[in-house]
C-alpha cells in the first residue's frame, strides 16, 4: 500500500475500511493522530477484569468508582482498532515528539557485528522516560472530567515523575506512593516529583489501611509496586473529586503508549528498513506493549512476521517463571482480578533489585499474547544488565535507565550471535529513558557492590499458593 498522511483531523481518524493500516492516519510530521489498539487485532482477547467478590467481570460502572470515565471506556474497548488523540494531548506531545530512531552504529563496531541495531529513544523529555506518553492522557481525561487530582504508584519514579508533571500542566493534585525502597534509593527523582507539586509518600506507609496491614504482615518491608498501588487505590476511593492512574500493566496504558511502536514503524518504512528482532524491557508491559504493538497486529493479520523478545529481570520473572491465572493486581488485595502471568500479589522484589520494573504480574494484553506464541521472553540478572549498560554509555553516549538496560542486555546478545553465525539481522530495542537519576545503582555496579538475587522454587511456591481460589 503506498504511503498515505491525513492533512486534517477528521481524515487522521476515520477509517477507510476496518482493516487499513493505521499508518494512513499519520499527520505531515509524522506524529500519529490516533492510538493503535492490538486487542482489536487478537483472536484470543485478553481474559476480562474480574470483580473479587463476585468473580464476574467488572462493569463499567465499578470501574468508574476508581477510573476517570474515559478511561473505563478506553480500558474494556476490545473491538475499535484506532482510538483518536485529543487535540491538547496532540499538542502536547509536539514538545518532545516523534521521538528519534537511532542506529547504534557504534556499538556494532564495538561488538565486531553484521546485525544492525536500531534504538527508539524514549528519553528527551524532562521525565526523562516513556511514561509521559500516557501521563499526560490520563490527567488530561482527569482534568476534563472535572477531577481535583489522582493518585498513583511508582516504582523507580519514571510514572510519577511524568505525572507530577502532566498533572501540573493541567493543574490537578498528584499523591505518589512510591515503592519505599526507591523512595530512599532516588532521591533526586523523588524531588523532581515535588518540584513538580506533587506530594511523595514511601509505601507501604502508616497513612492507609491498606499500608497497615502490609507493614503488620511483611515488618519492615521494602515494598512493592504491588503494596504501592493498594495505597493508591484506597486513598482515591476515600477522597471525594479523586480517581486512581496507573502508569502500566492496563490496557488503556499500552493503548497510550502504543504511540512508540507506531512512530518506530513508519520511521522504519520511510528508510525501507524491515526489523527481524524486537526487544523490550517488560515489567508491568507498557513500553514492551507500546513499542511492539503496531508490529505485533501486522504478524496477527498475517501481513508479516518479526521475532518479539520480552526481557524480564531474574529477581522478578513473571513470565518466564509465572503462572497464568487470575490474581489480584495489588498486595492489599483491593482491586479486581487480572488474568495474566504472576508471581502471587504478595510476591516483593529483593531490595537488592537496583531498578523498576518490580510488578508481580504482567500485562493481560502481553499475557495473552505471550501464551499464544507469538512472543518469546528471557530473563537476566541485573549485573549482566548494568555491564551491558555500561557498553552502551560508553559506544552511544546515552547513560541507560537500569530498565532499559535489560533490553539492552538482550539486543547485545542477539547481536553477537550475529557474529557467531554471519547473520545480518535488523534489531530493533526499546531505550525507555535515561539512567541520571540511578546513580546510587550505577555506583554500586561500578564499586563491584551489586550482587543478582534470584528467587528460589520454594519462594515461588509460597507466593504461588496465594494465587485466589477461582472455582
Amino acid at each position: 500500500m503506498e504511503h498515505e498522511t491525513a492533512n486534517t483531523a477528521e481524515n487522521a481518524v476515520k477509517p477507510k475500511c476496518d482493516r487499513i493500516p493505521y499508518k494512513i492516519y499519520l499527520a505531515e510530521d509524522e506524529l500519529p493522530k490516533a492510538w493503535y489498539n492490538v486487542r482489536a487485532d487478537m483472536k484470543n482477547k485478553p481474559a476480562p477484569l474480574l470483580n473479587p467478590a463476585t468473580k464476574q467481570p467488572v462493569t463499567a460502572e465499578e470501574l468508574g468508582h476508581v477510573f476517570c470515565d474515559e478511561l473505563v471506556k478506553q480500558e474494556l474497548d476490545d473491538t475499535t482498532p484506532l482510538i483518536p488523540i485529543p487535540a491538547e494531548v496532540y499538542d502536547f506531545y509536539k514538545m518532545y515528539r516523534p521521538s528519534p530512531l537511532v542506529r547504534a552504529y557504534f556499538l556494532e563496531k564495538a561488538l565486531k557485528t553484521p546485525a544492525k541495531i536500531y534504538y527508539k529513544f524514549e528519553g528527551n523529555n524532562t521525565s526523562g522516560s516513556h511514561k509521559l506518553n500516557s501521563a499526560i492522557a490520563q490527567a488530561y481525561y482527569a482534568k476534563k472530567q472535572g477531577l481535583k487530582g489522582v493518585t498513583t504508584e511508582t516504582g523507580a519514579g519514571q510514572w510519577g515523575t511524568a505525572l507530577s508533571m502532566a498533572c501540573a500542566f493541567f493543574g490537578l493534585d498528584c499523591h505518589v506512593y512510591m515503592v519505599k525502597c526507591s523512595y530512599e534509593q532516588k532521591p533526586f527523582r523523588r524531588e523532581v516529583m515535588r518540584t513538580y507539586g506533587a506530594d511523595v509518600t514511601p509505601s507501604p506507609s502508616t497513612t492507609t489501611e491498606a499500608g497497615r496491614r502490609i507493614l503488620e504482615q511483611f515488618p519492615g518491608t521494602t515494598g512493592s509496586l504491588g503494596c504501592a498501588i493498594s495505597e493508591a487505590v484506597e486513598a482515591a476511593v476515600t477522597h471525594e473529586g479523586y480517581r486512581y492512574v496507573l502508569g502500566s500493566v492496563l490496557s488503556q496504558v499500552l493503548l497510550h503508549q502504543s504511540i512508540i511502536g507506531l512512530e518506530t514503524q513508519t520511521a522504519l518504512r520511510k528508510y525501507g528498513i524491515r526489523p527481524d528482532i524486537i526487544i523490550g524491557c517488560a515489567g508491568g508491559g507498557s513500553n514492551l506493549g507500546g513499542l511492539i504493538s503496531p508490529f505485533m497486529g501486522e504478524k496477527l493479520r498475517g501481513e508479516a512476521d518479526y521475532r518479539i523478545i520480552a526481557v524480564e529481570p531474574a529477581s522478578c520473572p513473571s513470565l518466564t517463571r509465572g503462572k497464568f491465572a487470575y490474581d489480584f493486581c495489588d498486595t492489599g488485595r483491593i482491586c479486581p482480578l487480572a488474568k495474566m502471568y504472576t508471581l502471587g500479589c504478595g510476591f516483593i522484589p529483593s531490595a537488592n533489585h537496583a531498578g523498576g520494573l518490580r510488578y508481580h504480574g504482567m500485562s493481560s494484553i502481553l499475557s495473552q499474547l505471550y501464551h499464544d506464541g507469538l512472543m518469546e521472553a528471557v530473563s537476566v540478572e541485573q549485573t549482566s544488565v548494568f555491564a551491558a549498560a555500561k557498553t552502551f554509555a560508553r559506544t552511544e553516549g546515552i547513560l541507560p535507565a537500569p530498565e532499559s538496560s535489560h533490553a539492552i542486555r538482550a539486543a547485545i546478545d542477539e547481536a553477537e550471535k550475529c557474529r557467531e553465525t554471519g547473520e545480518a539481522k535488523t534489531i530493533v530495542f526499546g531505550l525507555t529513558g535515561t539512567g541520571y537519576f540511578d546513580m546510587v545503582a550505577y555506583q554500586k555496579f561500578n564499586d563491584g557492590e551489586m550482587g543478582d538475587y534470584i528467587p528460589t522454587d520454594a519462594e515461588l511456591e509460597k507466593s504461588f499458593a496465594t494465587l485466589p481460589d477461582m472455582d
